[in-house]
């Protein structure tokens, strides 16, 4: 089983592996297609957990986030909603529970071209760890799942092993994924400047500017602009294909067309 924790590319084929490198990769929009923590909310709905109104509303969220990239405010909505509905569950459930997001609604959404690129690494040699502000649980059966080094999470305090509703920590997100990384390459005896990031959302750039290696995956416009003013490597695998290879690149105007066209045809089929 992957290791977790609570403070939880260029070319990732390139060369031979240097020590202390290793490779971090957000988990939404970036390995998989919209946000985990919906999908836990949608899970716990379905073991009647809370009411169809907040399933809806957390629908309702998953939708925007595809289709319009990370929104800091639903972000911390959802997690805020998380903490409050799992209060009184039982630490033992939750490790269940993310076994079944994972197989019933993780698995099918996952970027077979971010998924190649965490397949590379690990053929190389690099540790691969995911950093995501989804409960480390969970995290940590994505990880597991994908054979992957381990991951780093969002941390729930556990009291007489049931969820209190409070956090261990902060949320890991944006400057805490930052912060985290750089604990982990502490104890892991990491060089972040021959380490690779990946992520989709402007929020992360904290994280994608402290390893040697940004990559930007599926970027929100804001990310986008950053990367290319960079020259950090853009690939957008929306449209079911690379659409750039350099920051210098951005997608085609093709490329993005399809995918929007795309991403409504999916909207009027539901």
């Amino acid at each position: 089983m992957p290791r977790t924790t609570a403070v939880r590319a260029v070319e990732p084929m390139a060369a031979a592996v240097k020590p202390g490198e290793a490779a971090f990769f957000d988990v939404d929009n970036t390995l998989m297609r919209g946000a985990s923590l919906f999908h836990v909310g949608r899970k716990m709905y379905q073991r009647r957990v809370f009411t169809l109104r907040e399933a809806f509303g957390f629908a309702r969220k998953q939708l925007r986030f595809m289709l319009q990239g990370e929104n800091l405010k639903d972000v911390h909505s959802v997690r805020d909603a998380a903490l409050t509905l799992a209060t009184g569950l039982a630490a033992s459930d939750i490790r269940i529970l993310g076994e079944e997001v994972y197989d019933e609604m993780i698995e099918s959404k996952i970027w077979p071209g971010t998924r190649a690129l965490t397949e590379q690494h690990m053929k190389s040699g690099r540790p691969v760890w995911l950093v995501t502000g989804t409960p480390v649980e969970v995290a940590s059966v994505i990880a597991d799942r994908l054979h992957l080094t381990g991951a780093l999470g969002t941390v729930s305090e556990i009291d007489g092993g049931l969820y209190t509703g409070r956090l261990v920590g902060e949320f890991l997100h944006g400057p805490a994924k930052a912060e985290g990384v750089r604990v982990l390459a502490e104890k892991e005896n990491l060089d972040l400047q021959h380490c690779w990031a990946y992520s989709d959302s402007y929020n992360d750039v904290p994280l994608l500017s402290i390893v040697g290696h940004p990559v930007a995956i599926n970027p929100d416009a804001r990310l986008r602009r950053h990367a290319r003013d960079r020259n950090w490597p853009i690939y957008d695998f929306r449209s079911g294909r690379r659409a750039a290879t350099l920051g210098l690149k951005g997608a085609t105007v093709a490329g993005g067309a399809y995918g929007l066209w795309r991403g409504f045809s999916w909207v009027r089929s539901r």
